[in-house]
């Protein structure tokens, strides 16, 4: 209850993002909308190329230009269209007011400077600081990820931590100008359970701290029971269902959602196969008319081949986009 009060730091109006090659327009995000709230976890679900990273990268307005393009719609960051600013402007909001935390702390970093220099760019230009505090700066974002002895590590070059730890330098640099909106990109991909599991608890540790805003893009269903607050589940472009996460585990609308918790393997059932979903997911240049889960759905009637879905309050905070639901 105490969620449904907390101001809302985002919301996404009708946002739609496409890239245009020379086969065709890709249309990876089409008209989404959804909210997050101050120290709440929206985890925003699905199978690879459904345009979970898109949708980041459009919220950041960092698309590879000019191939990528925000078409249409609103990002409202605490009431502020992030799609009217400038260049310019969008620079001095992005790792100041947003962040986002990228897939690969390997490829996030620079592997010819320092952790502590990597840190300390975002805080130089966005918070103004030279010399000593700029240090102290940096050192405080090392402790606010757990980096043991952070004055040592911060003249450590990325190669001399183990992946863990460099994913952990990734994050203090996505929080150390304590953004009102964190991105996690699938964070914890490259690491062990073991590891993982610490990782997410320092996730909620820091969100309790800072109350920062958090959309975390994952394709695990276990991770999404573990952090979030709420889920959106995307498909082909789409939001296909929405609402709060233990709803969504208990009864779950959509069949694309009930089949990706299928799909999670279950310690307390012993299966000779497991569940998986048949066929492919629909190319985004030339999408099937009508429900684009529509050829994989066990479902289908003939009005999902025929006219896209609208969407359906089914409860509090719940909407599914689904003619199942009448």
């Amino acid at each position: 209850m105490m969620q449904n009060r907390a101001k809302t730091v985002l919301e996404v109006e009708g946002l739609r993002t496409s890239f245009f090659t020379r086969k065709g327009e890709v249309k990876a995000v089409d008209g989404i909308s959804f909210y997050v709230r101050e120290g709440e976890t929206l985890g925003l679900v699905g199978e690879s190329g459904c345009g979970k990273t898109v949708t980041g990268l459009s919220l950041l307005r960092l698309l590879p230009e000019p191939a990528g393009r925000i078409l249409d719609g609103k990002i409202l960051l605490d009431g502020i269209d992030l799609l009217a600013l400038s260049k310019k402007e969008m620079r001095a909001v992005r790792g100041k007011v947003i962040s986002m935390i990228l897939q690969d702390p390997m490829t996030s970093l620079n592997p010819v400077y320092t952790v502590g220099e990597q840190i300390a760019e975002p805080v130089r230009q966005q918070q103004g600081l030279r010399g000593e505090k700029a240090r102290e700066a940096v050192i405080a974002a090392l402790r606010l990820l757990h980096i043991p002895s952070p004055e040592v590590r911060l003249r450590d070059y990325p190669f001399q931590l183990s992946g863990g730890m460099r994913q952990r330098v990734v994050g203090a640099i996505a929080m150390s100008c304590n953004p009102r909106l964190l991105i996690a990109d699938e964070p914890t991909t490259a690491l062990d359970a073991t590891i993982q599991a610490q990782y997410l608890a320092l996730f909620k540790e820091v969100q309790r701290k800072t109350n920062v805003a958090i959309i975390f893009i994952t394709h695990d269903f276990g991770v999404v029971a573990r952090m979030c607050h709420r889920v959106a589940v995307m498909y082909a472009g789409k939001i296909v269902e929405t609402a709060p996460t233990e709803v969504i585990f208990r009864q779950p609308w959509h069949p694309y959602t009930a089949a990706l918790i299928n799909s999670v393997p279950r310690l307390d059932r012993k299966v000779e196969r497991l569940y998986s979903i048949k066929g492919q997911p629909p190319s985004l240049i030339n999408l099937p008319p009508g429900c684009r889960f529509c050829p994989r759905c066990p479902k289908a009637r003939e009005i999902c081949r025929e006219r896209e879905p609208e969407a359906r309050q089914v409860g509090s905070e719940h909407f599914v986009f689904c003619w199942q639901v009448s």
